[in-house]
């Protein structure tokens, strides 16, 4: 008797562990769905075949745009795979490429590179960079959009070539929180290192589809 009442003990152990460890697949975006932060917003204006289209408003921090206005998501693992400019679709090669790379699940961790012009910068310089990202785990918190269940992503940005003299900080770490319910990030902390224009920012609202 003691045994079995052991076993169902383990057995109702597992249900937070199986939960902690279950893949997140890649949302479902529809047309009109958009987050409204406190730097900008986002909204899905097209949904294709393998692609969705969002435009991003011009008031969106720089690092999550990287300076366009639309950008085309791959539906199976929301990586930036285009952007459109004037019309013209072009491959997507800038920073963030995969900081959306489903399914998500506790302890994944992905790699990326590019290099590009600097965003924060007018100098025209072309830098090298690694990202490196990482899921550590869930968290509940509460923004203005209100209490969510997020994933909770760390994101390391490290400069492996510059020619700048101001590329005084190689490495840059940041944290983003994802809401499966809100379908999107909803919090972002930057590393304190990056300029004062770049501000940390949360979801005020959502308005889409279940």
């Amino acid at each position: 008797m003691r045994k079995i009442t052991f076993i169902l003990g383990i057995f109702l152990l597992f249900p937070p562990i199986t939960w902690a460890q279950e893949k997140v697949e890649a949302p479902v975006w529809n047309v009109g769905d958009k987050w409204v932060f406190t730097q900008g917003n986002i909204q899905c204006v097209d949904s294709g075949q393998n692609n969705y289209s969002m435009k991003f408003s011009n008031d969106t921090c720089v690092l999550e745009n990287q300076g366009f206005n639309t950008i085309l998501f791959d539906k199976s693992t929301l990586n930036r795979i285009g952007v459109l400019e004037k019309a013209k679709r072009k491959k997507y090669t800038m920073g963030s490429r995969r900081i959306l790379n489903f399914p998500f699940n506790i302890g994944k961790q992905w790699k990326d590179e590019y290099s590009g012009k600097q965003v924060l910068e007018t100098l025209g310089l072309t830098e090298s960079y690694d990202e490196v990202f990482t899921i550590l785990g869930w968290e509940t918190l509460e923004v203005q959009a209100g209490k969510f269940r997020a994933i909770k992503l760390e994101y390391k940005h490290i400069i492996t070539h510059s020619p700048s003299r101001f590329a005084t900080f190689p490495e840059r770490k940041s944290i983003f929180w994802y809401s499966p319910d809100a379908k999107y990030f909803i919090k972002c902390q930057y590393d304190k290192s990056y300029p004062d224009k770049v501000k940390d920012w949360e979801l005020v609202s959502f308005k889409g589809k279940k």
